[in-house]
């Protein structure tokens, strides 16, 4: 790797984590600078402006966002608990999605700058609802909708109670069971 790749790459780890934290308006870019050792100038030369870096940091991370977890809608439940893991070992990914809900996409789908992403994932509950293992009557991106937003219930951004690696296992089992059962219970069918 060479030098400039290097600093690259230490330039968006240190903006990851300051956009993680402190969203595109309360960054600040001579932190992200401080932190990653490459001077402004260089910064807005690859990247024109704080927008442009928040921009490349979320294009960085968006596979990493929608797919960290595999997705599977033959069980819908085992995914939702899979995040809520996710959610707890890679808290700057909620974050990053969240501050771009917020300062960039406040309606709609939030990838709608980024189509195409998860149309794979829709697709296979269309096809888990035509087999009847996923009720019906609700469309495919609502379903999944619902999925990542019972998942988040304890996630970072959660309004209500945000979970920590370092709660007791035992708190951590409790909500993965409840979440299981939440999940399957809604959207599953059992014949």
């Amino acid at each position: 790797m060479r030098d400039g790749e290097r600093s690259r790459d230490r330039l968006l780890d240190a903006a990851t984590t300051e956009f993680a934290n402190y969203g595109i308006a309360g960054a600040r870019v001579d932190r992200v600078a401080s932190a990653s050792q490459v001077n402004k100038a260089q910064m807005y030369g690859w990247y024109g402006s704080k927008d442009g870096l928040f921009d490349a940091v979320f294009a960085r991370h968006l596979v990493r966002i929608i797919d960290r977890v595999p997705f599977t809608a033959e069980d819908l439940p085992g995914y939702a608990v899979a995040l809520y893991d996710s959610y707890l070992t890679e808290p700057e990914l909620v974050r990053l999605a969240s501050w771009y809900r917020l300062e960039r996409v406040p309606t709609g789908t939030l990838l709608s700058a980024h189509p195409g992403h998860s149309d794979a994932k829709f697709d296979a509950i269309a096809a888990a609802q035509a087999d009847g293992r996923i009720v019906g009557g609700i469309r495919p991106d609502e379903v999944y909708a619902l999925v990542i937003s019972l998942a988040g219930t304890w996630s970072p951004i959660s309004a209500t109670f945000a979970a920590s690696t370092e709660d007791p296992e035992p708190d951590h089992a409790r909500r993965r069971a409840a979440l299981r059962e939440v999940v399957d219970r809604a959207l599953a069918r059992h014949e």
